[in-house]
């Protein structure tokens, strides 16, 4: 037969609403009561639609995980510097560590009640009384005078060594439970700083980036700044040989003044993302500075994810969420064991004498024993609020699972076609960037010889100038997108000790425990 649970055990124990304490056998008897009532905490695991591939991914792909420092996949090493400078410094990961220290010193916290308390005393006293009396004159049989008796005083004096100690029967599992809680939630602490890492590399990353093709763009404009002004000044010579109207000097004016506005807005932006990553390496910003490159020359690395089945594992969020549920589970079964008895172990030993150098005389030794047991009275309606409470929390945090769960598959989808469609706009932008060169510098030509007039010419020129900068924006949305993807499948993160699943095992390591009500 199968041990009744909490909830019938609360009625059994329901009618006795009072507070008691038992000392001696009556404690062996209350035991055998409560022995056939435990907690049973049966959790069913939890439903998770698992797809059998990422929408995205060619069904001909190889399984390839990231590696833990993919960000050397770009051949930067100033981004390698940058990244290892942000570990060390980012003030985002210093305080996920001291969260971690934290819930560590929690843990120490609720072990102790699972232990005995001990603790040692010594006291000296002295104690003075005054004694008041009647005078009177004392005499002899004969007659003779022997003086006279009055009040006085006692003093007194005593010394104690006791050693106290006491145990809180864990019967129900309360104390086990809060143990257990305060595991889970250091546990989910640590993968907090894996995913609070990998969001620090990724952002270095990104920011990095945008810098470098902000500097690109910025050397576009200043390229496209300058053919400009080429044009207005060979516009300038042929007006003053009469081949050229004051109309046509001042379109290519104002292209000259459209270029040169152009060029704050690229530098403003440069300087804020260089501020952006200096915060996230943990330095001022005024110290850092970034040499940069052309981002042409950076290499771009191709990444093929594993099976969705594999990525739970690999996702640091999702097993944060997984711990802290866990954790509000036990809290759910240390609020039930409380609504029921809980038995005390007390007792004191020691010495007491009245001289000190007679303190540890045999004679003088005493012990005590003591046991007793208390049942919550009218807070009982409140912890059984307390509990549907906790649930509650224990149900949210479970959709909370379920959702981080279909997140991380639609990271990875949103990423994955991301990268794809990136690529095949750099390729097409690329083109447009070449045909709208062939045009402007066919466009040029015949406007030397006269052919085409100014307004084509000026027409060309903008469509360049457009296309080169559109291309330096694509590059930049393929460099951030493949980030993106790195980031959506953990960066390059595993569980500790856990081996990562094969394709075979498609419900992935602790996904059983994370379902049903407590």
């Amino acid at each position: 037969m199968a041990p009744p649970n909490l909830q019938s055990c609360a009625m059994f124990w329901r009618p006795f609403h009072r507070a008691v304490l038992i000392r001696g056998s009556a404690t062996v008897l209350m035991a055998a009561m409560v022995s056939a009532c435990a907690l049973n905490p049966n959790v069913p695991p939890a439903d998770l639609d698992i797809p059998a591939a990422f929408k995205a991914t060619p069904a001909s792909a190889a399984s390839a995980w990231p590696d833990a420092e993919w960000w050397r996949g770009f051949g930067s090493g100033e981004l390698d510097g940058l990244i290892a400078r942000g570990r060390a410094s980012n003030q985002d990961i210093a305080a996920a560590v001291a969260r971690v220290r934290q819930a560590d010193a929690q843990i120490r916290v609720a072990t102790q009640a699972l232990l005995p308390s001990l603790d040692a005393s010594g006291t000296a006293t002295r104690t003075h009384q005054e004694t008041r009396g009647t005078s009177s004159k004392l005499t002899s049989v004969d007659g003779t005078s022997l003086g006279s008796s009055s009040g006085g005083s006692n003093d007194s004096k005593s010394y104690e060594a006791v050693l106290d100690a006491s145990y809180e029967i864990d019967f129900w599992g309360k104390n086990r439970a809060q143990r257990q809680s305060a595991e889970a939630s250091a546990v989910a602490t640590r993968f907090d700083q894996a995913n609070v890492a990998i969001g620090i590399d990724a952002s270095i990353a990104n920011t990095y980036f945008a810098i470098l093709v902000g500097q690109e763009r910025l050397r576009i404009a200043h390229d496209n700044l300058q053919a400009a002004e080429d044009i207005l000044k060979a516009l300038q010579a042929r007006r003053e040989a009469g081949l050229a109207t004051a109309l046509d000097e001042t379109q290519q004016e104002s292209a000259v003044a459209d270029l040169r506005v152009a060029i704050p807005p690229l530098e403003q932006a440069i300087e804020q993302n260089t501020n952006a990553l200096a915060i996230l390496v943990g330095e001022p910003p005024e110290r850092l500075k970034v040499a940069g490159s052309d981002p042409a020359s950076l290499q771009l690395p191709q990444i093929l994810p594993g099976l969705p089945s594999e990525l739970l594992a690999r996702r640091p969020d999702v097993a944060y969420a997984e711990a802290s549920l866990d954790a509000a589970r036990f809290d759910v079964q240390a609020l039930k064991a409380q609504m029921f008895p809980s038995i005390q172990l007390t007792g004191s030993a020691g010495y007491t004498s009245s001289a000190l150098h007679e303190l540890f005389d045999p004679v003088g030794r005493f012990w005590q024993l003591a046991t007793g047991v208390t049942q919550p009275l009218f807070d009982l309606y409140g912890l059984e609020g307390q509990v549907a409470g906790e649930r509650a929390v224990y149900e949210e945090l479970l959709a909370n699972y379920r959702a981080a769960v279909l997140a991380s598959f639609q990271d990875v989808d949103d990423a994955l076609i991301a990268v794809q469609k990136s690529k095949e706009q750099e390729i097409l932008q690329q083109r447009s960037v070449e045909a709208a060169q062939r045009a402007y510098d066919i466009s040029l030509a015949r406007l030397g010889e006269g052919i085409v007039d100014l307004q084509t010419t000026l027409s060309t020129e903008q469509t360049l100038f457009s296309a080169r900068d559109s291309l330096a924006q694509v590059r930049l949305d393929r460099l951030q997108a493949i980030v993106t993807l790195y980031q959506a499948l953990g960066g390059g993160w595993s569980r500790p000790g856990d081996p990562i699943q094969t394709p075979a095992q498609a419900q992935l390591v602790s996904v059983s425990r994370a379902g049903g009500r407590p």
